[in-house]
């Protein structure tokens, strides 16, 4: 068989976890692909793959090799799509993501639309709050809030959030406004690690930084947790505007202490193409920067 055929069968097989559920993708029987894998191990001279009637897993030797055989399929494809240009239908797996919360209420609205715009594509998302090294987990495209760290690939700002000190109205009545970061000292803090990873809580105003250590009553995990015990009226907390967003736009929580802001935080879409861009990775890309552009919270 023709080694491409052969490195296309083998990346399936990896990626659909399964030999039935590669062959429904290539539209093969299951003693094609089976017989693809037998003969590519055989020109290989190594096991590539351990298989029994219920568990695939696939050997060391097989991980190093679907690196490589993942790439050069993909450069084959993306070869194709050149040159037919703009009638190349986009179909096939991406892989896109991004953090959990982000995901939830911004991104999955992208994939839907997306999907239902382009039937034939496949979209695999992973919300994780934890930065993804996109080529060991054959991620396409990122979603990243943040500051890039690495230059090797490329970017497409969308937008920008905001770190925001917020409370509720009720609370705010009862307790008063803080005028000046030192004010915190005498209210109920809520921090959510993610964001504030120690008490030390830095300010900006006019180029000028400073800090002020805070003492909270309550720590949390997460952001959803924070700004539920925000809305409970039991203090005030910093988090990401985006988070806040909906509660902000309601009147349930207010923005305090605005002055001392630090600067926005970037939103990037990232994605790491080749010398060729596939169909079905550039549509994803211009529909995802066209989609998160759009929305008012992050602009």
């Amino acid at each position: 068989m023709d080694r491409l055929h052969l490195m296309t069968v083998f990346v399936s097989v990896v990626e659909n976890e399964g030999f039935a559920s590669a062959a429904r993708k290539l539209r093969l029987s299951p003693p094609a692909v089976s017989r693809a894998i037998s003969e590519l191990e055989t020109r290989l001279g190594v096991k590539l793959l351990h298989r029994t009637t219920r568990h695939l897993q696939i050997t060391e030797a097989g991980q190093r090799y679907y690196k490589d055989a993942k790439h050069i399929v993909t450069l084959s494809e993306e070869a194709d799509d050149a040159v037919r240009g703009k009638n190349a239908v986009p179909r096939g797996l991406v892989r896109i993501t991004a953090s959990v919360l982000f995901g939830r209420l911004y991104v999955m609205d992208g994939i839907v639309s997306y999907l239902k715009q382009y039937p034939e594509m496949q979209l695999d998302a992973l919300f994780v709050d934890r930065v993804v090294n996109m080529l060991e987990e054959g991620i396409d495209v990122a979603v990243r809030i943040g500051e890039l760290q690495d230059s090797t690939y490329k970017a497409i700002r969308v937008g920008a959030v905001r770190r925001v000190f917020c409370a509720s109205t009720q609370y705010l009545k009862e307790h008063g406004y803080p005028k000046k970061p030192e004010d915190l000292s005498e209210h109920r803090m809520i921090l959510a690690r993610g964001l504030s990873p120690t008490n030390e809580l830095r300010f900006s105003k006019q180029g000028k930084n400073t800090s002020v250590r805070v003492n909270p009553f309550l720590t949390v995990s997460d952001n959803f947790s924070a700004e539920k015990a925000v809305l409970s009226d039991m203090g005030i907390t910093r988090l990401l505007s985006y988070q806040v967003a909906e509660s902000l736009a309601g009147g349930a929580l207010k923005v305090i202490l605005s002055d001392y802001e630090s600067r926005p935080v970037p939103v990037h879409v990232v994605h790491r193409e080749g010398r060729y861009s596939s169909a079905r990775t550039r549509t994803l890309i211009d529909w995802m920067v066209e989609h998160l552009r759009a929305q008012p919270s992050l602009n």
